[in-house]
């Protein structure tokens, strides 16, 4: 498996000749390479870019590679980065250790520079299959989110999905372009993951269906408080994603089908919330059906929106 334009990986270990190896072996496959030489740079860089997969030191200075592994995890935009633990114990006790703490695989020092190729091939390759992560936001994407809709269905407890739509996103990615597109979507990735992590709970899912495409799978009564604090703040975000002159005057001019100029209003996001609390769900798709309709009312409002079994709300 040749690596994808762009596959970035992190190595971090405290060994710069270690760091030396890893990269000629890795660069040369086509990755591009990040260093950092301990667990606190290390921490800083996956948070500033997140990479594809990071590499691991067991003992690091600051943070050691299984407690990395921990605060990563406990991140909902982090915690789908893959990762390769480098130990030189080979004790069980301690492969166990990186394991749980979250590892995805594990290589022990001294070791075969082929080998470690070959691991991070698999991991890229195991992580794609299974998580399907969308490239632009790092969202886990429509395979993972079924599966935690069919995890969430068969446990029966109680939950809410909130989906997520913006509107006028065509008009406006025509408008300005696909760049300012992109940053546009990354952001409102970023909204939900802040309202989840402010009103939800440790274990709450965020994913990205696709294009201006999202659901937040959390418990059920965290749903209201979460789609109310993602209209705060995608409210208090969209503005600035317009040229002053258009924020000024509250639309832009966007030709329709007869290329005639007609307004389109700013930015805002419309959700459905879907619940198990009073109905019985027995399939992903009875969610998504539900879903589909709560959002179509949603969308009638020019402003932003949701809307919860059937009824309005804002």
């Amino acid at each position: 498996m040749a690596a994808k334009i762009g596959q970035h990986i992190l190595v971090a270990d405290d060994d710069p000749d270690l760091r030396d190896i890893i990269r000629s072996m890795l660069e040369p496959a086509g990755f591009s390479v990040e260093e950092a030489p301990d667990g606190g740079t290390a921490l800083a860089a996956v948070r500033a870019q997140p990479p594809d997969l990071m590499i691991l030191d067991y003992e690091m200075p600051v943070f050691t590679g299984p407690q990395v592994c921990e605060q990563l995890k406990q991140d909902l935009l982090l915690r789908h980065v893959p990762i390769i633990m480098l130990t030189g114990k080979s004790e069980t006790p301690d492969k166990v250790r990186g394991i749980t703490a979250g590892a995805d695989d594990y290589v022990v020092k001294p070791f075969d520079p082929q080998e470690l190729l070959a691991r991070v091939q698999m991991v890229l390759r195991r992580t794609h299959q299974g998580l399907e992560a969308n490239p632009l936001t790092k969202l886990p994407g429509n395979l993972s989110i079924q599966r935690e809709l069919e995890r969430r269905i068969a446990s029966g407890e109680r939950f809410a999905v909130c989906y997520a739509d913006l509107n006028r996103f065509k008009a406006f990615n025509d408008h300005y372009g696909f760049e300012r597109g992109d940053d546009v979507i990354r952001r409102t990735a970023l909204v939900l993951l802040s309202a989840s992590r402010a009103q939800g709970t440790p274990q709450d899912f965020v994913g990205h269906i696709g294009g201006d495409d999202f659901v937040v799978i959390t418990a059920a009564e965290r749903g209201e408080p979460i789609c109310q604090a993602i209209i705060r703040e995608f409210d208090a975000m969209a503005p600035q994603c317009h040229d002053e002159e258009t924020r000024a005057r509250g639309y832009f001019l966007h030709p329709n089908r007869k290329g005639q100029d007609v307004k389109s209003p700013l930015l805002s996001i419309a959700i459905a919330l879907v619940t198990n609390a009073g109905r019985a769900f027995t399939h992903p798709g009875q969610v998504a059906k539900v879903s589909a309709e709560l959002k179509a009312l949603a969308k009638q409002s020019e402003g932003s929106r949701y809307v919860k079994e059937r009824r309005a709300s804002a």
